[in-house]
């Protein structure tokens, strides 16, 4: 065995929760739950065709086998008929709902008239659910309006006690054939989890991982919390597992709330890459990512022109929000000859391949995926220290951290690692060792860790 190859999974059922898994949307969180899928099929999971992936979007069954099949061409999905989706199942093939989802409606549950209702009909325009519609509400999933039942005939027969009551019952038809077998359900949604943290069946140990921060600005460890996890922190201690992606947010979280809950930590995995070194562009600094606020681009922006690095020149990949005030913000500084919004690419390991340097100039992270997978491809980065990952990664090198926020000390990183003789080398030359913390290897045998700890302890709920 190889000092990280992991011990075997336990032998169980294995699903992996997600509310949804939309090819080209939610960034890491999705890549990070295809990733995890895949990891446990590697491991051995339903003989290498992997656990379950259960999705819980209310999109057609038409969509979801689009996204099945980009994914399978992505080489992010093995077998298409492992993921699923609770509204492709909820409908009965003669029309109306299914029969275990029939089963289990309240015949005395009514419409409220106050509240507005979304008809989800079949591929030939037959009802089978209606889902209240409670907009403006960040905690809608929470709602005790019930969910309508339809059958054959497009009547309603009854229904259950909101999404609660409908995601529940997917569950348990889903798990009914496992008999008496230990069911490990890795709950990759904070929303999800909140639905299930009472979910007492003593087959079911849950273990919830978390991608993303749960600070608001200043993102400093004592900030206040961003209030859709405040209840969440309620709740952690239902959890079998709690595993966080980087030692310094499950250390925050440990220092402000206690050991109450299983907090641990399984780095995501990242695959490794062949660089291709033959393309890389002297004097090429990128920013890859979403034209989001958070990311603070215009940071990134005024800090490489204030490097004033003779030849280099930004390119910026990407879409979203953002893109219109960036645009303006290049041409009200008249450069448009060294910093260009390249656009969404299909094609990111070859923007990596061509940099010689990443700048990041992000407000805060929850995942440091692509900090991790530029060092992989030989890119030194230039970042403020911000939470959280970041320092994981870079603080061991392969690039440069500086106070988040300052802008000069931004823009002198930049200039530095340009133009200092050797140092960019030597970073580039480090960065593929640092990222290798993050291996699919490394990543396994914690998460093997973690689940075989939480299957020996009885279950929290």
């Amino acid at each position: 065995m190889s000092p990280h190859a992991a011990p075997a999974l336990p032998d169980a059922e294995y699903l992996v929760l997600s509310s949804r898994l939309i090819p080209g949307l939610d960034g890491g969180y999705t890549i990070a739950t295809l990733a995890r899928a895949r990891q446990l099929a590697s491991a051995g999971v339903a003989g290498g065709a992997g656990p379950q992936l259960l999705t819980f979007d209310p999109g057609t069954a038409a969509a979801h086998a689009e996204h099945r099949q980009t994914f399978v061409s992505q080489g992010a999905l093995a077998d298409p008929s492992r993921m699923r989706n609770l509204f492709d199942e909820a409908v009965a093939p003669d029309g109306g709902a299914a029969e275990w989802l029939r089963a289990v409606a309240d015949a005395d549950a009514k419409a409220d008239p106050a509240v507005e209702y979304r008809v989800l009909e079949d591929a030939d325009a037959r009802p089978f659910v209606s889902l209240p519609v409670i907009p403006g509400n960040p905690d809608w999933h929470l709602a005790d309006e019930p969910v309508l039942i339809h059958d054959a005939a497009g009547e309603v027969v009854g229904g259950v006690r909101g999404f609660r009551g409908l995601y529940r019952a997917w569950l348990d038809h889903v798990t009914a054939s496992f008999g008496d077998r230990t069911i490990v359900v890795i709950c990759e949604s904070r929303q999800l989890g909140e639905l299930i943290a009472d979910w007492a069946d003593p087959r079911v140990r849950i273990v919830h991982p978390i991608h993303t921060i749960h600070l608001e600005a200043p993102y400093t460890a004592d900030a206040p919390i961003n209030r859709l996890w405040t209840r969440w922190f309620g709740i952690a201690d239902r959890f079998d597992a709690v595993i966080w992606p980087t030692a310094t947010q499950r250390d925050d979280v440990v220092a402000r709330f206690g050991t109450a809950a299983q907090h641990e930590v399984v780095p995501n995995p990242i695959t490794p890459v062949e660089a291709r070194g033959d393309l890389r562009e002297p004097g090429l600094v990128v920013a890859l990512g979403r034209l989001a606020p958070g990311k603070r681009l215009d940071h990134a922006i005024r800090a490489f022109l204030a490097a004033d690095v003779p030849g280099a020149r930004l390119e910026i990949w990407g879409g979203g929000p953002e893109e219109e005030r960036l645009r303006a913000l290049i041409d009200e500084l008249g450069a448009g000859d060294r910093v260009v919004l390249a656009g969404y690419t299909n094609d990111p390991a070859r923007v990596l391949d061509r940099a010689s340097l990443m700048l990041t100039a992000t407000a805060f992270e929850g995942q440091p995926l692509g900090v991790v997978e530029a060092l992989l491809h030989g890119t030194p980065v230039v970042s403020y220290d911000v939470r959280y990952g970041i320092r994981d990664v870079v603080g061991a090198g392969g690039g440069v951290l500086v106070p988040g926020g300052d802008v000069d000390a931004l823009a002198a990183a930049v200039r530095r690692v340009l133009t200092e003789p050797g140092l960019l080398e030597r970073l580039a030359a480090a960065a593929p060792g640092i990222a290798a913390a993050w291996s699919p290897e490394r990543s396994l045998a914690a998460l093997t860790a973690v689940i075989a700890a939480a299957v020996a302890r009885p279950p929290r709920r």
